[in-house]
């Protein structure tokens, strides 16, 4: 059987032992994973990133790959590990949102709530559940073992406010994912979602009073310097940006503001 891809994603940080402590998890399980570490520096506590960051590497490794992802202020509560099996591959972390944007991105199958006790570390921390269920879990998947026989399907899933997008005939609205070092606006609007807005002017509207008319461009350079477009960007999530310029200090715009996109 060929070597197995786990791909790891965390707010756990470089300081820290927690994502060495993983790893150790899973090889003493399989020893013959790959890993790949996609980032260990989500911002503590931000779902909304993690799961920018995971959507954005998952589709470009290859198929069968599994997916850890864990970035979890409820750790230890009643909210779900579970399972996400796609078209493409497998994702392996809480239910609190973290997954469905890459999850679903793929095709979502089935879904799994880990309750076996036989997949996890024999003692369970309430606090490092990214050690004690989530590393085992991937590592005995990656091991040949069926999701199935994790727990029971599920069918109901969290579905965070970022992941929604309000389609209308001439409008769109959603929420900005992710602001990045160039200071442009990753929205949660995929490009599947605005097929009828590619041709002519839309109007973006920003919270701070911010409504701007612009056109859905090809690239950044489509516009002049210092000027605001709207683009597709490298992930397939339209983005608000500014030639050579900062969208993001332009319009005030942070992770979390609702945005709506108009056809003129």
């Amino acid at each position: 059987m060929p070597a197995k891809i786990v791909t790891l994603t965390s707010d756990f940080g470089l300081k820290d032992p927690y994502a060495a402590e993983m790893k150790a998890a899973i090889l003493s399980i399989c020893p013959s994973a790959v890993m790949v570490d996609v980032t260990h520096l989500v911002e503590k506590f931000n779902v909304r990133a993690g799961a920018f960051m995971l959507a954005s590497a998952a589709p470009y490794f290859p198929a069968g790959t599994i997916h850890v992802a864990v970035v979890d202020p409820g750790v230890g509560t009643q909210r779900r590990p579970i399972i996400i099996e796609t078209e493409h591959s497998l994702f392996v972390g809480p239910d609190n949102g973290l997954l469905i944007l890459a999850a679903e991105a793929q095709g979502i199958k089935l879904m799994w709530h880990i309750e076996s006790r036989r997949f996890m570390l024999p003692h369970v921390s309430s606090t490092f559940h990214g050690r004690d269920i989530f590393a085992p879990a991937a590592a005995h998947l990656a091991n040949g073992e069926a999701p199935e026989e994790f727990g029971p399907q599920i069918t109901d899933v969290v579905k965070p406010e970022f992941t929604k997008v309000t389609r209308g005939k001439d409008v769109l609205a959603g929420e900005v994912l992710h602001v990045d070092d160039f200071g442009n606006i990753i929205t949660n609007m995929h490009s599947k979602d605005i097929d009828a807005f590619r041709e002519g002017m839309v109007l973006v509207e920003l919270p701070n009073q911010v409504s701007q008319l612009m056109k859905v461009s090809r690239t950044y350079a489509d516009a002049k310097p210092q000027e605001p477009l709207a683009v597709i960007g490298s992930h397939s999530y339209l983005e608000i940006a500014i030639n050579q310029g900062s969208a993001a200090a332009k319009f005030l715009a942070k992770a979390g503001d609702k945005i709506t996109l108009s056809r003129i």
